[in-house]
């Protein structure tokens, strides 16, 4: 059986982190080891929240922990989301390194959050630089939005060309493969919203209507699933088109049900079997 390492935030209430990538990752037939970097009440886009942040070494204790069980082997593969910390980062580096260290053919995917378009940055400072200087450098799989792809390859995008262009410099910099998130470039239409999955200098996209829900959690959720797939298949292109599915699935009816949270148990059914399945192109 596969088994994911997934070390990120965790909130109670609602789906974001761990808590949104858990469970699609178990309900594919994976078995995940969820090591969590922030225990809240919910996530900090309601204002108000309780809990705690724990620092590195609470990671490399737990990781530790695993390690004496004689576990790291069995480990195919380690997945990391919004850091709050160059301190959490570099425990997360870490465990990459030893899970490596026990089987060289475990894959890291690392979702570089760093910030939005309409948000900017909104890591703390030394965030950015630590994910393109050492954390990306590590990863297998990364899974940026287009705006962080832009912060990655030090350029600005519009064009698909110049899109491709950005994810070689990002190649550049140590992955294998990247799935870009959100991507609006000049040829996107203004009800679509596309998505460009890259690997061995091929890329391909996937185009999903736009949906009038903005709701947290949603990148955690794809980029559990592209990688979910993507360890199924060793294709990022096959990955990219069942995540996609899912995705628009399961906010499809976060939208229907006018809900703030992604609906991540009620739409199960869109891990497995999507409702809709979009064309997968190579561009």
């Amino acid at each position: 059986m596969t088994a994911v390492l997934s070390i990120q935030s965790h909130v109670v209430f609602g789906h974001v982190g761990n808590s949104a990538a858990v469970f699609p990752l178990q309900r594919l037939g994976i078995e995940v080891w969820p090591v969590h970097t922030v225990q809240f009440s919910n996530h900090t886009g309601y204002g108000a929240w309780r809990g705690r942040v724990f620092d590195g070494q609470a990671v490399d204790e737990v990781v530790e922990g695993i390690a004496e069980r004689d576990a790291l082997a069995g480990c195919d593969a380690v997945l990391s989301g919004y850091l709050g910390s160059a301190d959490i980062g570099h425990a997360v580096v870490g465990a990459v390194g030893r899970v490596r260290a026990a089987n060289p053919a475990a894959v890291y995917c690392c979702d570089p959050v760093i910030g939005d378009v309409g948000r900017g940055v909104f890591v703390r400072p030394g965030i950015p630089e630590f994910m393109r200087e050492v954390a990306v450098p590590a990863a297998d799989l990364v899974t940026p939005n287009h705006y962080e792809l832009d912060l990655l390859s030090g350029t600005t995008t519009g064009s698909l060309q110049s899109v491709k262009d950005a994810v070689t410099a990002v190649h550049g910099l140590g992955p294998k493969v990247v799935l870009t998130t959100s991507l609006d470039a000049e040829d996107t239409p203004p009800d679509a919203v596309d998505l460009l999955a890259s690997e061995g200098g091929r890329h391909w996209r996937v185009r999903t209507p736009r949906l009038g829900v903005a709701v947290n959690g949603a990148g955690d959720a794809i980029a559990a699933l592209f990688l979910a797939h993507w360890l199924d298949t060793r294709s990022a292109a096959e990955a990219l088109g069942r995540a996609a599915a899912s995705v628009h699935g399961l906010l499809a009816a976060t939208e229907a049900a006018g809900s703030r949270e992604i609906l991540l148990v009620a739409a199960q059914q869109e891990f497995v079997t999507p409702s809709h399945v979009f064309a997968v192109e190579e561009v």
